[in-house]
C-alpha cells in the first residue's frame, strides 16, 4: 500500500479482511490483482488499503457506500471463486468484519498538496 484511500464524509462502510497466508504463491498474486481491478469497478466501491508482513499476516480494508454494495461484492461470481480458492489454497486462517464508519480524520502536513 502506498496511499491512504480517499473516502467521503461519513457514514460509509468498511470491510476489514484479516488473514494469514499459506506458503507459496499458488496463483494468489494474479487473483489478488484481478480482485482489486474488479472491486474498483463495482457500484458503491470507495477505496481499498492493504498490507502484509513478511510472515504472511495481512489486513485489507475496503470501503463501500452501502451494505447492499458490500453484499453485491460478496456475491459476485468471480469474487466467490476467489473466496473458495482462498479457503482451499491461500489462507491458513482469516476473519472478515463489516463496520459502519461514523467518524474519520486525516493528517496532512501543511506543505502537502
Amino acid at each position: 500500500m502506498s496511499e491512504i484511500a480517499k473516502s467521503p464524509a461519513p457514514p460509509y462502510y468498511a470491510v476489514i479482511f484479516t488473514s494469514v497466508r499459506t506458503e507459496g504463491d499458488n496463483g494468489y498474486a494474479k487473483m489478488a490483482d484481478e480482485m482489486t481491478e474488479l472491486g474498483v469497478d463495482q457500484p458503491g466501491f470507495l477505496g481499498v488499503e492493504s498490507v502484509r508482513d513478511a510472515e504472511g499476516a495481512g489486513i485489507t480494508v475496503s470501503y463501500w457506500d452501502s451494505l447492499e454494495a458490500i453484499e453485491n461484492w460478496r456475491n459476485h461470481p468471480r469474487h466467490q471463486e476467489a473466496q473458495k480458492l482462498g479457503q482451499e489454497l491461500w489462507y491458513k486462517s482469516f476473519a472478515t468484519r463489516v463496520c459502519k464508519v461514523e467518524r474519520h480524520g486525516r493528517f496532512k502536513p501543511p506543505n502537502a498538496e
